[in-house]
């Protein structure tokens, strides 16, 4: 959520900001409530003071034995349009917080202004494309070939877009997982967390995934309650309405969730695969940051995430995500996408953002710099090291053979006993 001082005192840069989102939100709007809301606020005031004063009268005249009745009706008349005022200033006030909760973040400076994904920059790519000397197949016929994902029964249990892993695939999916707990932990600095899968609108609210973005949540008819799209939205509110010291920052959390995701919107798109699950496994990175070096901790995010995948082979490119493509809480957001040899293009396999202060504010998350009176709001960032489905998939592609069988990385071997090469043997048994 914006600063509503930033809105009130210089409306012009929420003007201009939306503008390069390609936003159709009017400043003017809120703009006309806030002064009504200040209106309303300043008159209640003023009839306030001023059955204070009657009030006062009236017991004077009480006490001087005269007759009070005229005051009295007086007040009565004043109590009523207070009331009345207060309740047009509650509408009021919440009609306010309805625009504001709907306002996307301010791009940083950096932001390279355009409409959509045509306009993202390139920053730099890393490590090459492999080369082969057959026709490079897709992961999903890989994978159905080697036994390891099925899709057909996922349907069956749950419906399109779910898919169960089998042997060598659910093995592979827990070595990932420790792969990237182990670095982030050990190598990273990060704390590893394991927060519940389900929270309350509060936490939603807090992220920004409420109100905007309800469609693509899964909400349980229970209670107030959702499944997590992303473990970004437990580990930012960990801390939301606690005070943290300048001292304690910045905080590094990790963690390993599943994640559900409606994916409204996305009719027709990735149908086949592990691209666009209704539920999938992803490794997060949060970060609570200084507001003055914020900047600095999503460049070192970024890094996090990158080695990864150069610890992987796997070739990459990162890109700077342009005004109009960037999410709603972002301030400035880096893709980081794999190269995928069976689709013969680039996909999105992690993005790292800085959230600034606009996280903070919907959730209460503040610190107090050394020597200060008053409170200020940290900075949010998060980040994907990784979604283990989409790593599955560069693996598969990237790793394959003529023979139809897929060496293992190296980084993950350890993990695997020493496990070299998935083969289609490896398909029997099922």
């Amino acid at each position: 959520m914006l600063d509503l001082k930033l809105l009130q005192r210089d409306p012009d840069i929420v003007v201009t900001a939306l503008a390069k989102r390609h936003s159709k939100i009017d400043v003017s709007e809120f703009l006309e409530l806030d002064a009504r809301r200040r209106a309303l606020l300043n008159e209640v005031e003023g009839l306030k003071s001023e059955r204070n004063k009657a009030s006062e009268e009236v017991a004077k005249l009480k006490r001087a034995g005269q007759d009070a009745s005229g005051r009295i009706a007086e007040l009565g008349e004043l109590a009523e349009r207070i009331k009345l005022l207060d309740v047009e200033a509650e509408a009021v006030v919440a009609k306010v917080s309805e625009w504001l909760v709907a306002v996307p973040n301010v791009p940083h400076e950096s932001v390279p202004v355009g409409a959509d994904e045509n306009d993202n920059v390139e920053l730099h790519r890393w490590g090459s494309a492999p080369a082969f000397d057959f026709s490079p197949k897709e992961h999903w016929e890989l994978a159905e070939q080697l036994g390891g994902l099925d899709f057909e029964r996922g349907a069956k249990l749950a419906g399109s877009r779910f898919t169960v892993l089998w042997g060598w695939a659910a093995r592979l999916e827990r070595a990932l997982v420790n792969l990237f707990l182990d670095i982030q932990t050990r190598e990273h600095g990060y704390t590893e967390m394991f927060p519940p899968a389900i929270v309350n609108s509060g936490a939603m609210t807090g992220t920004g995934q409420l109100p905007k973005f309800e469609e693509d949540l899964f909400k349980l008819n229970y209670k107030d309650f959702y499944l997590i799209p992303t473990a970004e939205v437990p580990l930012t509110n960990l801390l939301s309405g606690e005070m943290l010291s300048e001292a304690e920052l910045p905080m590094a959390f990790t963690a390993q969730t599943q994640c559900f995701r409606s994916e409204a919107g996305s009719y027709g798109k990735d149908t086949k695969g592990l691209i666009r699950q209704h539920q999938f496994t992803k490794v997060e990175m949060v970060r609570l940051s200084h507001p003055d070096t914020s900047y600095e901790q999503l460049e070192l995010m970024r890094q996090h995430a990158e080695n990864l995948l150069q610890r992987l082979g796997l070739h990459y490119r990162v890109v700077t995500l342009c005004s109009g493509d960037m999410g709603f809480a972002s301030s400035k957001t880096y893709d980081i996408e794999v190269w995928l040899p069976g689709q013969g293009k680039f996909r999105e396999i992690s993005s790292c953002s800085n959230c600034t202060d606009f996280q903070a504010r919907r959730a209460n998350l503040r610190f107090k710099r050394e020597g200060a009176k008053k409170p200020e709001y940290v900075h949010t960032l998060n980040g994907s090291g990784l979604p283990t489905g989409r790593t599955m998939v560069a693996i598969l592609e990237n790793y394959q053979q003529a023979d139809g069988s897929i060496a293992i990385p190296e980084a993950l071997r350890p993990y695997l006993d020493g496990l070299e090469v998935i083969t289609p043997a490896m398909a029997k048994g099922r």
